[in-house]
């Protein structure tokens, strides 16, 4: 329906990036809906081309310069400020019913029957399952809820000091109200439940329809080499599947670079691509290699001993509990799904 969209956020080039390939993923699966990307005022003339060559509407929200009601609600709560230009999103009605994702996030099927779902419709967040993750959501824009939300900013704030402290606490009846607006976890499949939970992904995880790279290590943070389809990135940060970030680098290269490249024409700029990953660059750096062959962690070949001394279980422990668990190295998904398989034998 035309009056039904995908919307995303992106803040600067990085994130730009990564709404670039979330909108050639809706497009290669065949999505009916119209794309609209939010855009900072930081983000490039370049990229904002691009952005318009996948998005059927590109609009610039800057909170500050506003001197709207976001303007005001900004002075009183300048630590907010992402949050107020996430929640311009309920202005845009001329839309009746739209699904917000996170510019992190990657479609890997048609997701177009969210659409039958009401506001405010998210699966649950897999640190706190009674509170809704805010990376995928349906919603319906509204200028009354727009205005009623950045009131509640300004009296309450955020409890997580981002806009998902600020919408479960507006939605505070998602957790019990009504089970239709929880959102199957297959919508917002997050690197963390991966391993907290591998049984369950190793169950599910095949129908999984979107997935969420939450974390600080987002997949534009890797580089990666189109020819001999390998990644490279910090052992120590990552905290996505292997299989995922391929099919998200994968998309990027094929499509994304060669748009980009089309707009920077002679002028250079980082695709994250190269030609050849440096061997002696990558012990340095203590980073793995994904390939696309095996898709095996940097633990389980000759990098391995680039990682550095082992653990003590106690030591381990105390890692996991902490957020902090080695995903490249011992606590990586195969050790893992090797150790959880035979006592599962």
């Amino acid at each position: 329906m035309a009056d039904q969209a995908f919307v995303t956020l992106a803040t600067n080039d990085s994130y730009a990036r990564g709404a670039m390939v979330l909108g050639k993923s809706l497009r290669n699966h065949n999505t009916s809906k119209k794309l609209v990307a939010l855009i900072g005022p930081h983000v490039s003339e370049a990229c904002q081309s691009v952005l318009k060559r996948i998005f059927d509407e590109v609009r610039v929200v800057d909170v500050m310069d506003s001197g709207d009601a976001a303007h005001l609600a900004m002075m009183k709560r300048p630590d907010l400020g992402v949050t107020f230009t996430k929640l311009h999103c309920w202005t845009l009605t001329h839309y009746s019913k739209c699904v917000f994702m996170d510019a992190d996030t990657l479609v890997l099927s048609n997701i177009d029957e969210l659409f039958d779902r009401e506001e405010l419709s998210a699966a649950p967040d897999p640190g706190w399952p009674d509170c809704f993750n805010s990376g995928v959501f349906v919603f319906c824009p509204s200028m009354e809820t727009y205005g009623k939300l950045l009131q509640f900013c300004t009296e309450h704030g955020s409890f997580d000091g981002g806009d998902q402290g600020v919408l479960n606490g507006y939605f505070d009846t998602w957790a019990t109200a009504d089970i239709s607006k929880h959102l199957p976890f297959i919508y917002n499949l997050s690197s963390i439940a991966i391993y907290t939970y591998l049984p369950a992904f190793k169950q599910y995880g095949g129908n999984a329809k979107v997935v969420h790279f939450l974390g600080k290590t987002k997949p534009w943070s890797y580089t990666f080499d189109p020819k001999a389809k390998q990644i490279a990135g910090s052992v120590h940060e990552a905290t996505s599947h292997p299989t995922f970030l391929l099919d998200w680098w994968t998309l990027y290269s094929s499509t994304v670079v060669p748009m980009l490249q089309e707009q920077y024409g002679d002028q250079p700029f980082q695709s994250g691509c190269v030609e050849s990953l440096p061997i002696h660059l990558i012990k340095i750096q203590y980073s793995e290699v994904v390939t696309c062959e095996s898709q095996q962690f940097a633990s389980q070949s000759s990098y391995a001993q680039a990682l550095g001394p082992q653990l003590s279980s106690e030591e381990r422990k105390q890692k996991w509990e902490q957020g902090q668990a080695d995903y490249m190295g011992m606590d990586s998904f195969d050790n893992i799904k090797r150790k959880l398989d035979s006592f599962l034998k």
